[in-house]
């Protein structure tokens, strides 16, 4: 990660903005202390798409809210009837 001083930061901020803009991330010193952190936005729902693409082929989703039909639950369940 890139540190740059406050005073050098506020000289040169159009190319420090475009380097964050391209998915740096710049850590802002003063008197050679961080004090903050500079990078780019990330929306959250798009943060979240990239996760769930991350899990993909590694998990089995399936729907939770919406039961089983009448006609896909028999087929579903794997017990016989001395275990219910």
């Amino acid at each position: 990660m890139t540190r740059v001083s406050v005073s050098h930061l506020r000289q040169h901020l159009p190319a420090y903005l475009k380097r964050v803009q391209g998915g740096e991330a710049i850590q802002i010193t003063s008197r050679g202390r961080v004090i903050a952190r500079l990078e780019a936005e990330h929306e959250p729902a798009q943060a979240a798409r990239q996760w769930l693409q991350g899990l993909q082929g590694r998990v089995t989703l399936v729907d939770v809210v919406s039961p089983l039909g009448p006609e896909t639950a028999d087929e579903a369940w794997s017990g016989d009837a001395d275990h219910l």
